[in-house]
């Protein structure tokens, strides 16, 4: 697990390799991850957006841009915290994700709290 806080919001992040549904003779591997907000600050937190910022061992990136997560946009009050599942398919074994959530306080303050760097991997084959 890897975990980061800003603004006094910890995000901390899970990630697993998905062999059932992944396809390395297409060049497709799929991975899920699962993240935790946790609001350890004084204020109430709404997520807003997500950023994300996908990386093969290929060195190719993709950017993800987008409303809320998982079709919502939670409401955190001081320490409320939510958990999702979400997943990535990368045409490499591994790679790595990383970015942010834009975040607003009740007093319109908007807060950019990072999504730590996470690795996503296959794990090696058993001979």
């Amino acid at each position: 697990m890897v975990s980061s806080v800003t603004e006094g919001v910890r995000v901390s992040v899970v990630s697993s390799f998905l062999p059932r549904k992944s396809s390395p003779e297409r060049r497709r591997y799929v991975f899920a991850y699962r993240i935790t907000i946790a609001n350890e600050s004084s204020r109430t937190v709404q997520l807003l957006r997500r950023h994300w910022m996908i990386s093969d061992e290929n060195g190719q990136v993709t950017e993800v841009h987008g409303e809320g997560i998982v079709g919502e946009q939670p409401v955190l009050g001081p320490g409320a915290d939510y958990t999702y599942t979400s997943g990535a398919v990368l045409e490499t074994p591994t790679g790595t994700m990383e970015g942010h959530y834009e975040m607003q306080v009740p007093d319109g303050e908007l807060l950019r709290v990072a999504i730590p760097l996470f690795a996503l991997g296959r794990p090696a084959a058993v001979h």
